[in-house]
């Protein structure tokens, strides 16, 4: 169960860019894990750790991360003694050594491409598949909830260069029965998209973003949804298949407003939002289309903005810049009210264990729980075995297209052909209110 070696390396994600490789070797052999990176990232996030050096990689080296692994964590952990199985004291330990409220020392890069890593070797310790692994250690028991996937097909903000604001728009097979009609239902409508964005916008329109999603040159959301509507009718799942968005709206909060031409140099600030103007326009989206999510609605800040809306809005309000996956800023978010739902990344907060406790203060608050990718992924398929593992019946992680994304979509078929008796959350998983494995298993 002892560690024998651990070493880090440089690598490269999804987008070309430089990332954190772990390999950590037991008796069981050789564990490896790697970090992913996000493009629109939150300003609370746990330091991501790059070299800041622009005449290699651009400033985003991670040879410090690297260094830091290898000279500092390695040692002292192989020191410690402690072993594979014991998860949370590993992970603890972790944090002790880097010392800041943030892991800004070492970088949650380093120090999260350790702790998948002992998860993994832990599991394969105990015999055990990770997903079961992970869920003994989240305390979740059998049967398990295979998650509904939510697949960004559309892209705006900062993830696309059209006009459109909002970063995300998803499709969300809720009616399905299984996660492997999930799929088919996905695929279906991700091809027929395709097929109606070229007819409206040309073939260029169709060229994918970093996580798979297309981005036409729409005027606005209303247009977007649109087009998601027509592909969801001509593919045959009406009723079927909804939609929900990620605003990322702190990406064009600007002067206590809101800019949605914020693409545009000049735009006009007597055009730019009140909070409770854009409020407004989420509930005509709401209120004209299938939407059972909105993500990052208001800026990171703008708490007022968000307990306003969570009041009275009617489908799930999903935080991701606002709590970070930090167990501290989600604390605030359910005194003040201001959400109903967790996005959660694992390299927003740096250790699996930090992951789990913000995963449990979200749900014991009735939260939703969505577990999500990065913009920046590898192939590394850890999310698909943590959402099965937590049991909270959401997962966002690109399109069905791009094999980082598609990845972790093929795991988690093979995981629900593994388990037999999973339970498909399907629209059970985004229910307003609490939502933990018993309601879904019911």
């Amino acid at each position: 169960m002892s560690i024998s070696k651990i070493h880090a390396r440089q690598i490269f994600d999804s987008r070309g860019n430089p990332t954190v490789e772990v390999d950590l070797y037991t008796a069981k052999g050789l564990f490896r894990a790697s970090v992913p990176s996000g493009a629109s990232t939150g300003v609370h996030e746990a330091v991501e750790l790059r070299d800041g050096d622009k005449a290699n990689y651009l400033g985003k080296g991670v040879s410090k991360a690297v260094a830091n692994v290898n000279t500092i964590i390695a040692p002292a952990l192989i020191r410690s003694g402690l072993k594979v199985t014991a998860q949370k004291g590993i992970d603890d330990f972790l944090i002790k050594l880097d010392g800041t409220p943030n892991k800004g020392r070492l970088g949650a890069n380093a120090i999260l491409g350790v702790s998948i890593a002992v998860a993994q070797a832990g599991a394969a310790e105990l015999g055990l598949p990770l997903y079961t692994h992970l869920a003994d250690l989240a305390g979740v028991k059998p049967p398990y909830v295979l998650p509904c996937p939510s697949f960004n097909v559309i892209n705006g903000g900062k993830h696309a260069g059209n006009k459109l604001a909002i970063q995300e728009f998803m499709i969300l097979p809720t009616g399905a029965k299984s996660f492997a009609e999930a799929m088919k239902m996905a695929t279906e409508t991700y091809h027929t998209l395709k097929k109606v964005i070229n007819a409206k916008y040309g073939i260029d329109a169709v060229n994918v973003g970093d996580e798979g999603g297309f981005a036409p040159n729409v005027s606005g959301a209303e247009e977007a949804l649109d087009l998601l509507i027509e592909a969801i009718h001509t593919a045959g799942y009406d009723g079927k298949v909804k939609i929900g968005f990620d605003s990322a709206s702190s990406e064009f909060y600007k002067d206590g407003k809101y800019d949605l031409d914020f693409k545009n140099p000049n735009s006009d600030p007597s055009k730019w939002l009140t909070s409770a103007q854009l409020a407004e326009l989420y509930r005509g989206y709401i209120k004209k289309y299938p939407i059972v999510f909105v993500e990052d609605p208001f800026d990171q800040d703008d708490w007022e903005a968000w307990t306003e809306y969570n009041k009275t809005n009617p489908v799930q309000v999903i935080a991701d810049d606002l709590t970070v996956t930090d167990p501290h800023r989600i604390k605030i978010a359910i005194e003040k009210k201001a959400s109903n739902g967790l996005l959660v990344k694992v390299n927003q907060i740096g250790t699996i264990s930090e992951t789990i406790q913000a995963t449990h203060l979200a749900q014991s608050a009735g939260w939703g729980v969505m577990v999500s990718h990065r913009s920046g992924e590898t192939e590394s398929t850890l999310i698909a075995d943590l959402v099965v593992a937590l049991g909270v019946g959401q997962i966002k992680t690109g399109a069905p297209a791009r094999s980082e994304r598609v990845a972790k979509y093929n795991a988690l078929l093979r995981i629900e052909e593994e388990i037999g008796n999973g339970i498909y959350a399907g629209e059970k998983g985004f229910a307003v209110g609490v939502t933990p494995p018993a309601l879904l298993r019911k």
